[in-house]
């Protein structure tokens, strides 16, 4: 029972509700001490909690103890949202109100101005706007929380800090260190707050600010991870959040990293300057615009700068060539800037000059060459020792290190060679006895080389052509033709010539070429050039392409630019512009001076006009003598100087061999003589063969179709052009072998004054049958075998025996003409000998004057 009473008053004291009533009886001091001994010792709240779970487990029920169980509820629902708002707040909130933080904040900067440059560092100034914007933030639950949060804390301040920025990329490079004043900022979603203050910049490790630049100049800064560490005092109102030591990590991607600013060259002037040690040297003015898109504001001390050129390879060093220096520039919010600067060359290295190994050039023809041509061109700025003591020695010693690549603008210099000409040209056929594939068997050209060469706007200073080099290719119909070898260098002298508003100011540079090889490299093309000059009726036009070398003596010694375009055109007029007969081609003097059975050697002086402006030497050519496609032999002539206009007893061999070419040749060269006697319309024809030009057969093959077919010259002696053109003929233009004849009826007999057209060699008639006519009536024959001796000038025939036809009407014509004179004509054949050469001509003449006597 005992037991029993004592579940019993246990059981009463657990369901005993949390607040007693005033009708329910207190237990006993026993029973509370017994309670005390056989139970767990609880807290009020916790035993009230326990009376409320066992109730409810009982199934107890009513209105009354229901009434009296809602305060217990209500406690414990309120002590459960207390332990989640602490446990929310104390750990949940601040992670998400950071990250909201982190996205919905907006600073945009709308200065940042220096307002003085220290010997530590930079005092600058930010001035800008911060804000918080909501809309900015990704996820629902953080942007809802971040705004309650702010809209509490209304505006947090923060304390001086310092900030410190590293590269960890770098080997936690540490960029340099910020001094922030206290900063009071609305961080409200939508309100916004306006910054100005001034913050002290210190630069750290300037080797690692180079090598940053650098890999930044040069493109290999893909993305840049910066750190920020800083202990910043925090307090919100009255609230102090302490020193919060914050730590933040920002990549930067290669798209928001700024690339070098744009830039262009407003203006150039070149000149000389007088150097301190009296000395000239060469000053370049440049005038610069930078594009400036960023909201800075600064001066900039003045600066001094290194410019720089490639070597010969990219691993060599670079060369310095000239400074330069900036007075102090202002940098103001997004306005571009404009530059002056001042470039001066004291004088050229000698590594810039020096030819490279295994090169022709050196690093300044390849500077020069790829501005020349339009090709990328780099010049390299590096920093160097200021001018002016007002710029630190920090800023001085990061820029030493930084080289920054400056692309050098293009320019169109295609035309910087304007009017390429060619004057007193004379062209000089290849040596004879130079073997074939040496320049010296390569036809020559020497001229008088004319050209205008641009002068750039820039260049204000003297500029004197010493000498000139080229290697010209020559175009006929946008064919190449050849090459002509300019590699020597040539004296040339230069003059200014001023512009005229019209015409861009320039240089006329005049540089005489003498024997270049003209190197023809299309045969047909050549031999097409050739014909058009002999047979064309129009001025062809030979178009020149070179790279033309140019020496130069300016302040600083003497240069050469190399390789610089050229191009031109040489107008050729034709020969037979106006007939072939301007050649004027007379010959005479003709002198046989060797013979054989079948051969004569022969040489004559030759008169011919020369209707071009071009002169030539020939130091050997040979041409064959045709006539209707037969050869009869050929003409040679060496070392002819030919000039413009007349040309005066040039000396022509030839050598006349009809029986080379078989019978066929020995007839026609019967035929030819025999109508060349008789006064016929004859012609020679002149064909060029692969002996023509000895030391270049392949020339002398490709100009076998130039043939070129004359009138038989007339033979006679060569006379002074002003002596006159009175001949001893009868103005016919044909050669007149009889130039009278005298009939003696008495006797039969007549006699003939002959004209030999040999100045120093005999020729004899062996034999002679011959029948004179008078209107085409038989006047008499003639039949005479003795030998008749004919010295050059006129000769008297022996009286030869005539056969008169005394019934005929000729006779009787030629009787009434006794004592008076009249015209005969006659036909005979003829054997003539010339020391050991002799042929059987016929011979028709007509319009003979013959004398009758008694």
């Amino acid at each position: 029972m005992a037991s029993r009473n004592g579940r019993s008053a246990s059981r009463a004291d657990e369901t005993a509700p949390l607040l007693a009533r005033d009708r329910t009886p207190s237990p006993s001091s026993d029973q509370r001490n017994a309670a005390s001994h056989n139970a767990t010792p609880h807290s009020p709240a916790a035993s009230s909690l326990l009376r409320t779970l066992t109730d409810l487990t009982d199934g107890t029920s009513g209105k009354s103890k229901t009434k009296r169980r809602w305060p217990s509820i209500v406690a414990l629902t309120i002590l459960c949202v207390v332990i989640i708002f602490i446990i929310v707040v104390g750990f949940v909130v601040p992670a998400v109100v950071e990250e909201y933080a982190m996205q919905a904040v907006v600073f945009e900067p709308t200065s940042v101005s220096v307002e003085s440059f220290t010997a530590s560092g930079v005092q600058a100034r930010l001035k800008g706007v911060f804000g918080m914007d909501a809309r900015r933030v990704k996820k629902k639950s953080v942007r809802d929380i971040g705004k309650f949060a702010t809209a509490i804390a209304v505006k947090i301040e923060s304390g001086p800090a310092e900030v410190e920025i590293s590269l960890p990329e770098y080997g936690n490079l540490r960029l340099g260190e910020a001094k922030v004043p206290p900063t009071k900022v609305d961080i409200r979603d939508g309100h916004h707050t306006a910054i100005n203050k001034s913050i002290r910049l210190q630069p750290g490790d300037f080797s690692g600010v180079r090598q940053v630049a650098g890999d930044w100049i040069d493109g290999r800064l893909g993305q840049l991870r910066v750190q920020g560490k800083a202990a910043i005092p925090l307090k919100s109102g009255i609230w102090s959040f302490g020193t919060q030591r914050i730590s933040m990590q920002h990549v930067i991607k290669s798209s928001n990293i700024p690339s070098l600013p744009g830039y262009h060259i407003n203006g150039i002037n070149i000149h000389e300057v007088e150097l301190p040690s009296y000395q000239q040297g060469m000053a370049a003015d440049v005038a610069v615009t930078v594009k400036n898109d960023y909201p800075v504001h600064f001066t900039v001390p003045p600066m001094g700068f290194g410019i720089l050129v490639d070597g010969c390879t990219p691993s060599d060093p670079y060369i310095m060539v000239a400074d330069a220096t900036t007075d102090f520039v202002e940098i103001k919010p997004k306005e571009d800037l404009h530059l002056n600067l001042t470039g001066i060359v004291r004088q050229l290295p000698e590594a810039f000059t020096t030819q490279c190994p295994d090169q022709t050039k050196s690093p300044m023809d390849l500077l020069l060459g790829n501005y020349i041509h339009g090709e990328d061109t780099k010049v390299y700025v590096r920093g160097s020792d200021s001018p002016s003591m007002a710029t630190p020695d920090w800023v001085t010693d990061i820029i030493k290190g930084i080289t920054v690549p400056i692309p050098f603008p293009k320019r169109d210099l295609g035309s910087l060679i304007r009017n390429f000409s060619l004057a007193n040209t004379h062209f000089g056929l290849p040596d004879p006895t130079a073997e074939p594939g040496t320049p010296e068997s390569q036809p020559k050209i020497s001229a008088t080389i004319k050209a205008i060469v641009n002068v750039p706007e820039e260049m204000n200073f003297n500029i004197n052509v010493s000498r000139v080099r080229a290697d010209a290719d020559v175009y006929y119909h946008d064919q190449k033709l050849g090459t002509l070898d300019l590699h020597k260098w040539q004296k040339a002298n230069s003059t200014r010539i001023e512009g005229d508003g019209k015409q861009a100011a320039g240089l006329l540079v005049q540089s005489v070429v003498d024997k270049a090889p003209l190197n023809v490299t299309n045969d047909d093309l050549f031999t097409e050039v050739v014909q058009s000059i002999v047979f064309g009726n129009k001025i062809i036009k030979l178009a020149v392409k070179a790279k033309v070398d140019v020496g130069i003596d300016t302040a600083l010694g003497d240069l050469a630019v190399r390789k610089i375009p050229a191009q031109g055109v040489v107008p050729l007029k034709p020969i037979r512009r106006r007939g072939i007969g301007t050649l004027g081609l007379k010959i005479g003097n003709l002198n046989i001076m060797d013979t054989t059975p079948e051969t004569l050697s022969l040489v004559a002086l030759v008169n011919f006009t020369n209707p071009t402006n071009y002169s030539a030497h020939v130091p050997y050519v040979d041409i064959h003598i045709l006539n209707n496609g037969t050869k009869l032999g050929h003409a040679f002539a060496r070392d002819v100087d030919v000039v413009p206009g007349k040309n005066i007893n040039v000396v022509i061999q030839a050598v006349w061999e009809p029986q080379a070419s078989g019978d066929k040749g020995k007839a026609q060269g019967k035929e030819l003589l025999s109508q060349y006697i008789s006064g016929y319309n004859t012609s020679l024809t002149l064909k060029t063969h692969a002996g023509t030009i000895p030391a270049q057969p392949e020339l002398g093959r490709a100009l076998e179709r130039f043939e070129l077919e004359i009138p038989t010259p007339r033979l006679r002696p060569p006379k002074n052009p002003e002596d006159g053109d009175d001949d001893d003929d009868d103005g016919d233009g044909k050669p007149h072998f009889i130039k009278d004849a005298t009939m003696h009826l008495f006797t039969s007999t007549a006699t003939f004054t002959l004209l030999s057209p040999l100045s120093r060699t005999t020729l004899f008639l062996e034999h002679v049958n011959a029948t004179a006519y008078y209107k085409d009536d038989d006047v008499g024959r003639i039949l005479y075998t003795e030998e008749i001796k004919v010295p050059p000038g006129a000769t008297q025939t022996p009286r030869l025996p005539v056969d008169w036809s005394l019934s005929s009407v000729g006779y009787e014509a030629v009787r009434r003409a006794l004592g008076d004179k009249l015209k005969l004509s006659a036909k005979a054949t003829v054997g003539v000998r010339v020391g050991q050469y002799t042929e059987n001509i016929w011979f028709v003449g007509g319009s003979i004057g013959a004398k009758v006597r008694i």
